[in-house]
């Protein structure tokens, strides 16, 4: 049976909407991977006897518990004494955890405030967890049933101390068998769509189906209980991409992680050392800039005054014809710019219809390749804003079919 963990943030912004917990959604992220069984996120203001009573109530309920928050210098940092009241454990000074902080202020040409003593007061016998980013050790303790750990609120210096001290305390102190998750990631095609496709398709009852809608992608998600079969969990994940089709972009947690859209595509045109030229009108320069600093992107331009039929243009073979126009001037833009490909990215909606997030936005996107031309003709719907992020990926993912030979 997996050991049960829960994730406690301490904070009076945090309970009053002023400060979004991202902690919590992190640190549960690895806490699954690890390979626990995560109950509950709960957050409580700044109130020394609510912090008593909910740490007492963890530790008769839970096997783990991660704490963030309330390690400051300050009057409402009042985890440390918290625990101490819960536990019975007396507050101690800890010269090690004072001469850390007195050496982060003198590496700033600082004076350390006299508050920042408190900093040091751990709880008798419990393991302080240094901090390399910050002036707040951690520390970790028993306490009845529960391991907990507390760490800093500030994001970048709770991140680094599990990463450095408290991921491989935990696979030291829990026997974690961590279950296989294992996420398909697709574009241009919704949740329902994909339920649909898999409906008639027998998963294994040990095996979890979920999904989650990313505001880039959707993502189809496996869960395989420890120890399952490597052959049935592989030949399982290839047939659910074979379901959902060539809307796949990448599947994590086979191998090594193939990450987002601009990452499939940016390692494929490095591997090739190809290079990129660029013409986008619908997404307003978004799709250059998620390509900024990219090597392989040699020539961008942006037309912010497309916003027209394409009736009115005079480009050439099917003038009038926005996909015909989007070939041609991809094949224009490869040539001029001397690339492996050139993008180019039209629309042919009203300047009403472009800003009206009733209304559909028409895409025609055409990629020139080395062996030719490859268009589609698209929608993208919402809000002006979603409906520009839209066009840059489905952009995109048009140079991502054809560098993974799936729209010759």
């Amino acid at each position: 049976m997996k050991p049960i963990a829960e994730i406690f943030s301490q904070g009076e912004e945090i309970v009053c909407g002023q400060t979004v917990d991202s902690n919590a959604a992190w640190l549960s992220q690895q806490l699954v991977e690890l390979g626990f069984t995560l109950k509950r996120h709960t957050v409580v203001g700044d109130n020394l006897h609510d912090l008593i009573a909910l740490f007492s109530e963890i530790a008769e309920r839970a096997d783990c518990c991660i704490c963030t928050g309330g390690l400051g210098p300050t009057v409402d940092d009042l985890t440390a004494e918290a625990v101490s009241a819960a536990s019975g454990l007396p507050l101690q000074f800890d010269e090690q955890a004072f001469a850390h902080i007195q050496q982060y202020y003198a590496c700033r040409n600082r004076m350390m405030p006299p508050a920042n003593r408190k900093q040091a007061m751990l709880p008798h016998s419990s393991l302080r967890i240094d901090n390399a980013y910050g002036t707040a050790p951690g520390f970790a303790l028993p306490f009845k049933r529960c391991w907990f750990v507390f760490l800093p609120g500030v994001p970048s210096e709770m991140k680094q101390m599990f990463d450095a001290l408290v991921r491989q305390q935990l696979q030291q102190h829990f026997p974690l068998q961590p279950d296989g998750l294992v996420t398909l990631r697709s574009i241009g095609i919704g949740e329902s769509a994909i339920q649909q496709s898999l409906d008639d398709m027998p998963l294994p009852d040990d095996v979890q189906l979920g999904f989650r809608a990313a505001p880039d992608e959707v993502q189809t998600k496996l869960l395989f209980p420890s120890g399952f079969p490597e052959a049935r969990k592989q030949a399982c994940v290839a047939d659910v991409a074979a379901r959902i089709g060539d809307y796949v972009f990448a599947i994590d947690g086979l191998n090594e992680k193939q990450g987002d859209l601009l990452e499939v595509v940016a390692a494929a045109m490095s591997e090739k050392r190809y290079s990129l030229a660029l013409l986008e009108t619908a997404s307003q320069g978004q799709l250059a800039a998620k390509c900024l600093g990219r090597d392989w992107l040699t020539r961008v331009e942006i037309n912010l005054d497309w916003g027209r039929t394409a009736g009115s243009w005079q480009a050439g073979p099917g003038a009038g014809d926005c996909l015909q126009i989007a070939r041609v001037w991809a094949e224009q833009l490869k040539a001029q710019s001397q690339t492996d490909f050139a993008l180019v990215q039209l629309y042919s909606s009203s300047t009403n219809d472009y800003q009206d997030k009733d209304k559909p936005l028409v895409l025609y996107n055409a990629v020139a390749t080395p062996k030719g031309v490859v268009a589609t003709q698209l929608n993208a719907h919402g809000t002006l804003k979603h409906k520009q992020n839209q066009a840059a990926l489905l952009a995109l993912d048009l140079l991502r079919r054809y560098l993974q030979n799936k729209c010759l």
